[in-house]
């Protein structure tokens, strides 16, 4: 959990939401942080206060999620990749940067596919491009994912710091019923993902739930690692890949390695 008290929070009436978002840092291009599923913002620890140092950054609860109630609609990554959209709106905000991990992962790619023009580069942590990028084992307890899975979460550190926050904290076994609805879906966006022309970061662990060869593959659809860089960067793509040492799918956004990674690559 983060440490680091942001310097501006609140509500931002977005689709019938009411978001929780905070913000750290200013200047620069602004930076949108979505965690991954059953989180919230801190759960990316310090990250966002770390990114922050040259930049604005702005890390925001989802749909359900954390201090954001969650509304009569089922989740779903378009929707709310639609609900970051009208969330910059409301800040007043034009091009950001966008970086998700996992299910916040999933819509900052949607929002990537679906507003492109907001996005001017974006940072994909533990994050696959099709339902299939999931291993088998994983994919498995996705699809049966409902309500009966609650006294199993209850004692979870996800759990006790969203009873923490929550408008409703009774609400926890619907949201898990919306998450497995979502996380049960197939889908492919291999076509899509081909059509992106921003700058994108693809992180991954090497013990994640995503395999690095299903993230190998994403780095080829955006172009990257068709052929050597050269001694003058010359034959570099635009997107980058980096596979975390000693990492699995619930560290790597808290990995001591990422905000470096993240950094340079925003700063360009």
């Amino acid at each position: 959990m983060t440490t680091i008290a942001p310097q501006l929070s609140g509500l931002a009436p977005v689709n019938g939401l009411q978001m929780y978002y905070e913000s750290y840092g200013g200047g620069g291009v602004p930076l949108i942080v979505l965690h991954g599923g059953f989180g919230m913002t801190g759960m990316v620890g310090d990250l966002s206060a770390t990114l922050a140092e040259n930049r604005r950054v702005v890390a925001v609860d989802l749909q359900g999620h954390g201090r954001t109630a969650d509304i009569d609609r089922p989740l779903s990554f378009a929707a709310m990749a639609d609900d970051i959209a009208s969330l910059n709106e409301f800040l007043g905000l034009d091009e950001v940067d966008v970086m998700g991990h996992s299910l916040g992962g999933g819509v900052a790619l949607r929002t990537a596919i679906d507003h492109p023009g907001l996005v001017r580069r974006l940072v994909l942590v533990s994050t696959p491009y099709s339902s299939s990028g999931w291993f088998a084992d994983i994919r498995g307890q996705m699809k049966q994912m409902d309500r009966s899975a609650f006294q199993m979460l209850r004692q979870t550190p996800m759990y006790q710091a969203y009873q923490a926050v929550a408008p409703n904290p009774d609400a926890f076994p619907d949201l898990v019923d919306k998450m497995g609805a979502l996380l049960g879906q197939d889908y492919d966006w291999a076509e899509e993902v081909r059509r992106l022309s921003m700058p994108t970061l693809l992180t991954v662990g090497d013990a994640d739930s995503i395999s690095p060869a299903h993230a190998a593959e994403f780095f080829a659809l955006l172009g990257g690692g068709q052929r050597d860089g050269g001694w003058d960067r010359s034959g570099m793509s635009a997107a980058h890949l980096a596979i975390l040492p000693g990492t699995t799918h619930f560290t790597s956004v808290t990995s001591p390695l990422l905000a470096p990674i993240v950094g340079q690559f925003l700063d360009g």
